[in-house]
């Protein structure tokens, strides 16, 4: 099976202390999952009109994985202290090739 690459972005975040418990408990979480957080972070630069907001890659073993790990109950209480502070974020999960 291929790696997957789960990459989460925000465009707006209302309270950045918040923003930072959840990243602690998502965190955690993910990687009890057995994901590896790469990158998380403000872009160092943004091209073709990328937008500089945060950015969180993790690594999985597998799509699955990173599915399950979104879906698990760590994750989801990890969710509940995001609340609405992040009202526009994208998750996407890409297989590497």
């Amino acid at each position: 099976m291929a790696k997957a690459y789960w990459v989460a972005t925000y465009r707006t975040v209302s309270d950045p202390e918040a923003l930072a418990a959840y990243g602690k408990v998502a965190g955690a979480a993910l990687q009890a999952a057995g994901g590896k957080i790469l990158a998380r972070g403000m872009p160092s630069a943004t091209l073709d009109g990328g937008y500089m907001g945060r950015t969180v890659l993790v690594e999985f073993d597998s799509v699955e994985a990173a599915k399950a790990a979104y879906n698990s109950a760590a994750y989801q209480d990890a969710l509940k202290l995001l609340g609405a502070v992040a009202q526009e974020r994208d998750i996407r999960l890409i297989e590497a090739v």
